[in-house]
């Protein structure tokens, strides 16, 4: 595995909690203003706009409870048309405008297209999606699940149950799947694999035909790992079961992004029976109450729950996780709520206790290994606590205050 650092102009200077703390009610004051810019639209509006009901839920929740500081919240939000150069674009306005924290970005070149605006105007930025690691930046703070916490768990655990030794890896190509391939590769041959082939396919490319599935067959792969994102992408699941590999005892799929968008309530169940997967949130998990209260406050305010997806549920907590650090800070300025969240803040949200580690600014999270059953994801093992080690082996804000890198990890 070869190890790449991006150097980045540096910009400005630089316990558990229960999320829902009633506060006093509203001031005179001028709101807390919250800049969001996702994809509502165009073909990741999949992921997109179930991020954006979960932030109008728990903003509406803070706000309800009395707000922060006895100001209400208020939401500056764009829709990116899933345009990665709106991105720059819409946050350049809302830094001008005026913000105090922003929540948003999708896709790795979303986050990467805004972070350096938000760096430099002192705005603290929360990224709340899943993705490949290796962020270290103070200004950012990631609360989705990084490759040493979920892949780490699901490789070894299909190794493990289907005996598996030759993998194959399907990815998308750009900074997520060019990266967690690499991850994937490490923790297969870790596991044991013998050989590991990669194959990377444009965000656009929905090219999986015959000949695709093919070279799976060819390379005599018994583990197949997708790592594919976005519309163009589910073509691939709907070969796989066309040429009956869905029926091969002999080889199995999992995904580390299958279920992010909820793809298996939109594809026919034949297409994704039997698949693993690993997310932090599990929608049926009965040992989180957080997360029956959840689910009857969005069935409250959008009548049911099918919308909800795992990176939903990252962008609700990273916003309580947010809002308790204020609270604990009583300020809402970046060095206040920075210390604060230093102090290894947590909070328990719907996916367990989500608690900021202080030396990379990622979180400690619970791993749901999921087997899909009938458009149903059924847990079959649970990992407490995963630490964000792969980010942790190149990145110490402690040590490193001033930080602006992206590393980069490559086959």
């Amino acid at each position: 595995m070869n190890i790449k650092r991006r150097q980045f102009i540096k910009g400005a200077g630089a316990a558990s909690a229960a999320i829902f703390a009633p506060q006093l009610s509203f001031s005179m004051s001028e709101p807390i203003k919250m800049g969001v810019l996702l994809d509502t639209s165009g073909p990741f509006s999949a992921y997109g706009t179930p991020m954006e009901m979960a932030t109008s839920l728990a903003v509406k929740q803070i706000n309800d409870g009395g707000g922060l500081l006895g100001r209400e919240v208020e939401v500056v939000f764009r829709d990116t048309q899933s345009d990665m150069n709106n991105y720059s674009t819409f946050a350049n306005q809302l830094v001008r405008e005026g913000l105090d924290v922003f929540h948003g970005g999708i896709l790795s070149a979303s986050r990467e297209a805004i972070r350096q605006i938000l760096r430099q105007r002192g705005v603290p930025y929360f990224y709340n999606v899943l993705y490949e690691g290796g962020v270290c930046d103070r200004n950012t703070f990631i609360t989705g699940t990084t490759p040493a916490q979920q892949v780490n768990a699901l490789i070894p655990y299909a190794m493990n149950k289907y005996g598996t030794a030759k993998a194959y890896v399907l990815a998308a190509n750009y900074n997520y799947g060019q990266i967690t391939a690499a991850w994937v590769n490490e923790y297969a041959r870790a596991n044991g694999a013998s050989e590991v082939e990669v194959e990377f396919f444009d965000l656009a490319d929905g090219e999986f035909g015959p000949s695709a599935i093919a070279k799976i067959q060819e390379a005599g792969s018994d583990l197949v790992v997708s790592v594919l994102v976005g519309a163009a992408h589910l073509s691939f699941y709907g070969h796989w079961a066309e040429t009956g590999m869905n029926q091969n005892p002999n080889v199995h799929l999992i995904s580390t992004t299958f279920g992010v968008g909820n793809e298996h309530k939109v594809l026919p169940a034949n297409q994704s029976d039997g698949m693993l997967i690993a997310n932090n949130w599990a929608p049926e998990n009965p040992s989180v109450p957080e997360n029956k209260a959840f689910l009857a406050d969005w069935t409250r305010e959008y009548g049911d729950t099918e919308a909800i997806h795992e990176i939903a549920v990252s962008q609700y907590q990273g916003i309580h996780l947010w809002a308790e650090a204020v609270r604990q800070a009583g300020a809402v300025d970046r060095d206040s709520i920075t210390k604060t969240l230093e102090n290894g803040l947590a909070i328990n949200g719907p996916a367990g206790v989500v608690k900021m580690d202080p030396l990379t600014h990622h979180c400690s999270l619970d791993i749901h290994i999921m087997e899909l059953n009938n458009q149903k994801l059924d847990v079959v093992q649970k990992f407490e606590q995963r630490e964000p080690l792969d980010t942790r082996r190149f990145c110490n804000l402690s040590e490193n205050p001033d930080s602006n890198l992206q590393y980069e990890i490559t086959l």
